[in-house]
């Protein structure tokens, strides 16, 4: 068995990604990072097709293209790092690839940073949306809950933000990225938090039903 064949019956383009340091989602969604995504639109399995840019192939085409290489040296790369047992795996050229896997230019930590950014804010966005409608006060002379407030106040801001985001100005998005960084951070932590908290309390919900005595 070649090369070639060893590495794609034993390695899928996921954990090739995932290994070289894209973010894959658990429905196999993940950032295309070969035009400037803001949106998860690749889907990598076995192999990968990206939705927006229409990139497809398999893992060694994916490896080819990700670090600029030609396929012989991806599918060499890819046997030496998941240690796929192949003839010629040390023939992989290590001095070329590894340092340009270490390396990320300013604009690739830049594209990342503001696809991290536009996530979370987007994620809180929907957040503070369902919010204003689980917690809006159920008389006129209701108490207003906590969270019903904070949508009201950052909803329209956060919305503003996502739109900076999406500008075609370079400038003004990364101005937001270096103002908003910070915030963006908490926002993250407390969303991780409140996640958390919601899945202990459905777990201890469900735990109560099951312990209740039969009438």
């Amino acid at each position: 068995m070649n090369v070639f064949e060893a590495v794609k019956q034993s390695v899928t383009t996921r954990q090739a990604a995932q290994r070289y340091g894209i973010r894959v989602g658990k429905n196999g969604m993940a950032a295309c990072p070969f035009h400037n995504d803001k949106n998860p639109s690749m889907k990598v399995d076995r192999r990968f097709h990206c939705f927006g840019c229409q990139a497809d192939g398999d893992v060694i085409d994916f490896a080819a293209r990700l670090h600029g290489i030609g396929a012989k040296e991806a599918a060499l790369m890819l046997a030496r790092d998941f240690s796929v047992p192949c003839g010629d795996r040390g023939d992989a050229p290590k001095s070329r690839i590894r340092p340009k896997l270490r390396q990320e230019s300013e604009k690739q930590r830049f594209e990342r940073m503001e696809r991290h950014c536009f996530k979370v804010l987007s994620d809180y966005y929907h957040l503070l949306r369902r919010w204003k409608r689980e917690y809006a006060p159920r008389q006129p002379d209701g108490e207003w809950h906590p969270l019903f407030v904070e949508a009201l106040h950052r909803e329209s801001h956060v919305e503003y933000l996502l739109d900076v985001l999406l500008s075609p100005n370079i400038g003004e998005r990364a101005a937001l990225i270096l103002d908003y960084g910070k915030e963006v951070r908490n926002l993250e932590r407390r969303m991780a938090e409140l996640a958390a908290g919601d899945t202990a309390g459905r777990e201890s919900r469900s735990g109560q039903r099951r312990d209740a005595p039969e009438r």
